[in-house]
């Protein structure tokens, strides 16, 4: 293995180690016990699902319980943004405008960070004894403790992606995933030994595990290819072609991460809606909660909706067909220009929509079988997504740079 691989991937290892330590590290000021005690009984939902993207660390109340969620939130909002901000679009063209968006990307998570640990704070006084000594000093050190420790999360990804190997989000993210696995198993099979699931739940659960496995993989791999013709240079030399090369789910796990995330504001602004009404007696009392069906269908539509519109917005097929003119290429039976990209338009909408069935299948069908089953805890189409992807990818890369240096 070449000598740059070898301090690559130690160079990952190490900082998924400082990471694994991280974990360990609990938040000053509260009571481990009681807030272990709290977790067991209130586990479960959007609790759970933190739990499993932070690696433990909610469980064990560390100070990387943040996680990566206020950076990655941060990056999506400017991402957002950047659709509709033809200025924003143009700042990720050059080096100067690049290192802006990152400082803006920061700036955001500095301020996610600071209200979600706020947040966290109050919400730790008002759960009993969680915290013998509550007050602004323990505000103030939840705050600084919880938002630093998700800038060092966020400075220890960049470091795996510019000096390691893989993308160091979602790297850390898959890591975490991973490290709650065995313990969700057991639960599973403790739930089966005391006959809390219904007969033939588990091989219906690995059956479907198996199966969202098996199509994330084939879905992440497979490609369009639309072949290309370019004019000849030179009288005599042959006609030159190549390929386009489509995904066939051009959006990847955004879509995804976006329906969850305006979901989650969705209900933030409920609960913040309900608290007012409740407070100032506005409209009687407002019930924030939602529905498992309603949740469902809401995230179904949202993740639909993010396809297209992510899809459209990675793959412009008029920006598409200037270039392949400004290159002297034609699609065989394809006018120029404006003809060029309406089959670009049409190909690429294809490839979306087959991409917004595969992330619902994925998505959806866990959820299905845990409504059935009434299961208590089954893996979600999440962390399925995340770990296959972020193989793949850390496979490529690796195949990649051994070709290089060979």
């Amino acid at each position: 293995m070449p000598t740059e691989l070898v301090k690559r991937c130690a160079l990952t290892l190490g900082a998924l180690l400082v990471w694994r330590l991280g974990t360990y590290i609990p938040l000053p000021g509260v009571d481990l016990m009681a807030w272990e005690m709290l977790f067991h009984a209130q586990s479960g939902g959007s609790l759970a699902q933190a739990n499993a993207l932070s690696g433990d660390a909610v469980r064990r109340l560390s100070i990387l319980s943040l996680s990566l969620t206020p950076y990655v939130t941060s990056a999506i909002l400017l991402q957002l943004l950047s659709i509709v901000s033809r200025r924003l679009r143009r700042l990720a063209d050059d080096e100067s405008g690049r290192r802006t968006l990152e400082r803006v990307t920061v700036a955001g998570t500095v301020l996610l960070a600071a209200l979600q640990s706020y947040g966290i704070a109050i919400g730790l006084e008002g759960s009993g004894t969680v915290v013998p000594e509550p007050g602004l000093l323990f505000r103030l050190m939840t705050v600084l403790t919880l938002t630093a420790g998700a800038l060092v999360l966020a400075w220890l990804a960049g470091q795996i992606t510019a000096r390691g190997v893989g993308n160091g989000i979602a790297l850390i993210l898959a890591a975490g995933i991973v490290s709650t696995l065995p313990s969700g198993i057991a639960r599973l099979l403790e739930f089966s030994r005391q006959g809390m699931l219904l007969p033939g739940a588990l091989p219906v659960i690995a059956l479907s595990i198996v199966v969202s496995t098996a199509l994330v993989a084939v879905a992440e791999r497979a490609r369009w290819r639309l072949p290309v013709e370019f004019a000849e240079c030179r009288i005599g030399m042959q006609r030159q072609t190549a390929d386009i090369v489509l995904k066939v789910n051009p959006a990847g796990l955004m879509p995804v991460v976006m329906a969850g995330l305006v979901f989650s504001i969705v209900l933030i602004a409920l609960s913040i809606a309900s608290l007012l009404a409740s407070r100032f007696g506005w409209l009687g009392p407002l019930d924030p909660t939602v529905g498992e069906p309603v949740r469902l269908v809401g995230s179904a539509v949202l993740i639909v909706l993010f396809t297209f519109v992510y899809t459209a917005f990675v793959c412009d097929p008029e920006q598409m067909a200037a270039r392949l003119a400004a290159c002297g290429g034609a699609l065989p039976g394809i006018a120029s220009g404006e003809a060029t990209a309406a089959y670009l338009d049409r190909a690429i909408s294809r490839n979306a929509a087959i991409g917004a069935v595969y992330l619902l299948a994925v998505m959806v069908v866990p959820e299905l079988v845990m409504l059935y089953f009434a299961l208590p805890v089954v893996p979600g189409g999440m962390p399925i997504l995340v770990l296959v992807c972020v193989l793949l990818d850390l496979m490529a890369e690796i195949k990649a740079r051994l070709a290089l240096d060979g």
